[in-house]
């Protein structure tokens, strides 16, 4: 019988924190379209944030995972908003990753205005020029797990626009690429 742990032999947030930055992982721009409360009404705003807790869960039929803060932007967003969109960052994108990922940055609007993007035939979202890959989706299922929303999305459009492209990559803190 093994031991049970006891809830003071949790790794604390820092110790965790250190574990996974070994992880190597790829990184995203997840976006959405949002045409405002009554899905009326003009233009419409785009959102973004980097992400790099993108996965693939089931290709029969296929899903993907992402996971959003709780209580932020995206997570309110995607709440009220069914269809998003992904694109794979290359390592020609480090910039564009830094400044959606940033704290208190710029307006979405002023970010996207200096992103090269086509929007997306199903979910209207920007999608990144030059992404080594694009996915629409439409939410399946939320599932609430500590401060984080996860989200798995019926991908419903998938297209590799950069198929010979380099990926930029998240390690130990920092955006890397392969040598």
């Amino acid at each position: 019988m093994s031991p049970q742990p006891s809830a003071a032999s949790l790794a604390t947030p820092d110790e965790f924190r250190a574990a996974l930055s070994q992880l190597a992982a790829g990184v995203a721009l997840v976006t959405v379209h949002d045409t405002g409360e009554d899905g009326e009404g003009g233009i419409g705003e785009d959102a973004g944030m980097t992400a790099t807790s993108f996965l693939s869960v089931s290709l029969e039929p296929p899903l993907v995972l992402i996971s959003v803060r709780e209580d932020s932007r995206m997570d309110e967003l995607l709440s009220r908003i069914d269809c998003w969109a992904v694109s794979l960052l290359g390592e020609q994108h480090r910039a564009l990753a830094s400044r959606f990922a940033m704290k208190g940055r710029l307006s979405d609007r002023l970010l996207f205005a200096d992103t090269p993007h086509q929007r997306g035939p199903v979910s209207g979202a920007p999608l990144v020029t030059g992404a080594l890959a694009t996915v629409e989706c439409r939410t399946e299922q939320r599932i609430t797990a500590g401060d984080h929303t996860l989200l798995i999305g019926r991908v419903l459009e998938a297209r590799v626009p950069a198929p010979d492209g380099r990926p930029l990559l998240y390690f130990r803190g920092g955006y890397r690429h392969l040598a």
